[in-house]
């Protein structure tokens, strides 16, 4: 990680979870990192307990449903910073509604999970071309999801539709990248159940469940690896995982 060494990190999604604990992991390690999420008073703590380490923390108010709020938040980055090298696409959204469910529930979730994301690839991307950087990496916090279809947890059907997207877009990213000849890699992660304020429903079901430092630890191994080696998919699940004994305990609550 020596090579982050100062560079600058946006981490979304920051308040809590996998992001907040992105964010302790990267400035632990030297690099400045901006936080993204919408609960400011949660960052503010993050703040003051990031404070002396290696590296910088700085916090932004940002709601990943607002295009305007986005592009006011790089614009400081830019202007701030001076550059962005880092992306991690974390910030997340499970509204448990399905096909014949809420309209508002699953605008919320597309907008956050799908086009906030990338309105922030988008604009990161915007950044790291006009300095020509040397070298960036975009990594979305994607999930198993988005690899796999779950038709026995219909409350999930449009979350898991929001995932696929993920997948698909992590991997046109990475296309077009090369494409452009742009030294940008691009990463999904894809982790099974996290204890996080999002699974918090499922602790009645006692799962085997990941731990965010566990995602944390993936990140950093994205990021460590040489320049030639685009890690392009991690998925990862807790040991002894399997459906069968999982819709067994569905079926039970």
């Amino acid at each position: 990680m020596e090579k982050w060494n100062g560079k600058v990190a946006v981490v979304t999604g920051a308040s809590s979870g996998i992001g907040k604990e992105a964010c302790r992991q990267l400035v632990e390690k030297g690099m400045i990192v901006v936080g993204f999420a919408r609960r400011e008073d949660k960052l503010q703590v993050l703040e003051k307990e990031l404070k002396g380490k290696l590296g910088k923390f700085y916090y932004l108010k940002v709601d990943l449903c607002s295009e305007e709020n986005i592009l006011e938040a790089f614009n400081w980055v830019k202007k701030t910073l001076k550059s962005v090298d880092v992306l991690i696409n974390n910030a997340g959204v499970l509204n448990y509604s399905d096909l014949l469910g809420n309209t508002n529930d699953w605008k919320q979730m597309f907008d956050t999970n799908v086009i906030g994301a990338n309105i922030c690839s988008r604009e990161v991307i915007k950044i790291m071309e006009e300095i020509q950087i040397k070298e960036g990496h975009i990594i979305n916090i994607n999930g198993i999801a988005g690899h796999y279809l779950f038709p026995f947890m219909k409350d999930i059907s449009v979350y898991g539709a929001t995932r696929h997207s993920v997948t698909a877009i992590t991997e046109c990213l990475r296309e077009l990248m090369g494409m452009k000849n742009l030294p940008i890699r691009v990463t999904s992660i894809s982790p099974g159940a996290v204890e996080t304020e999002m699974t918090a429903n499922l602790k009645e079901l006692e799962l085997n469940m990941l731990k965010s430092i566990d995602i944390a630890e993936a990140i950093i191994y994205a990021l460590s690896a040489p320049q030639r080696v685009n890690v392009s998919e991690i998925i990862i699940r807790p040991t002894g995982e399997n459906t069968l004994s999982f819709v067994k305990k569905l079926a039970q609550i």
